[in-house]
C-alpha cells in the first residue's frame, strides 16, 4: 500500500503497510467519511508526527493516547493543539510543570510543532477518531500498528528518552529496550492525576541531563 509519510519512515515501516490489518484501518475510515462521519484529525495531519520528526532525528518519544475529538483541535502530534484553539488542561499541566522544572514561560497557544521538529516525537497510539466520540477508533487496527513503531524505534534506535506518562503509556514499557534507551514515567497530566506525580517529575531538565550526557544537542522546550 502507497502510504504518504516521509521518506526515512516510509522505508521503516513499509513491512507495516503492506500488512492486511492496515488495509482495513484505511478502509474502515473510509467507510466511516462516506458515511458523513467526521474523522479527526484531517487527512493530512494523519502522519504528521512522521512527517515532523523523521526516524533517524528522534531524540524523544511522548506518548499519548486518542486525538483530540473536538472540531480544529487535533493536527497529528500528541497533546499539541492547532494554534487558534484553547490550550487544553493536560498541556495546561504540562506547561505548569515545564515552568516549575525549567522556568518555561507558557505561549498563549497549544501548538508544540516545535518540539517535533527538533526530535521530539509525539506518537498518539490511535492516530484517528470520530468527532466528539472519544476513543472511537482505538479497536480498528491503530494500536497494532503504533505498538510496531514503538518496538521498532526500540530495536533501531539508541539512547531515546521515552517520557510515559500515565498508566495507558506505561504498558508500553514491555515493548522498549531498558538496556538501550532512558524511560521516564509519571502520572498522566490530566486534571485528575496531575497532582499524583506528575506535578514535580522534572521529566523536562532529565531529558535534557540525559541527551547532554550522550553528547546530543539538548531540546529547547520553550516554545
Amino acid at each position: 500500500m502507497d502510504v504518504q509519510i516521509e521518506e526515512s519512515w516510509k522505508k521503516e515501516l513499509q513491512i507495516e503497510f503492506d500488512k492486511p490489518y492496515f488495509a482495513q484501518i484505511v478502509q474502515f475510515i473510509k467507510q466511516e467519511k462516506a458515511a458523513g462521519k467526521t474523522i479527526f484529525p484531517k487527512g493530512e495531519d494523519m502522519f504528521a508526527a512522521f512527517n515532523t520528526t523523521p526516524f533517524n532525528k528522534i531524540k524523544v518519544v511522548v506518548l499519548g493516547q486518542d486525538p483530540y475529538h473536538g472540531q480544529g483541535q487535533a493536527h497529528g502530534l500528541c497533546f499539541s493543539v492547532q494554534k487558534d484553539m484553547i490550550i487544553p488542561p493536560s498541556l495546561k499541566n504540562i506547561y505548569k510543570e515545564l515552568a516549575a522544572d525549567i522556568g518555561f514561560v507558557p505561549p498563549d497557544h497549544g501548538c508544540l510543532s516545535a518540539w517535533a521538529e527538533q526530535g521530539v516525537f509525539m506518537l498518539n497510539a490511535s492516530l484517528t477518531v470520530e468527532q466528539a466520540n472519544p476513543n472511537s477508533h482505538s479497536k480498528i487496527g491503530w494500536a497494532t500498528f503504533t505498538d510496531a513503531v514503538i518496538k521498532l524505534i526500540s530495536a533501531r534506535r539508541e539512547n531515546i528518552v521515552f517520557l510515559l506518562w500515565g498508566k495507558f503509556a506505561q504498558a508500553k514499557m514491555l515493548y522498549i529496550d531498558h538496556q538501550k534507551h532512558h524511560i521516564l514515567t509519571a502520572a498522566h497530566p490530566s486534571p485528575f492525576s496531575a497532582y499524583n506525580g506528575f506535578y514535580g517529575c522534572k521529566h523536562f531538565s532529565k531529558t535534557n541531563d540525559y541527551l547532554k550526557s550522550f553528547g546530543k544537542e539538548v531540546i529547547n522546550w520553550q516554545l
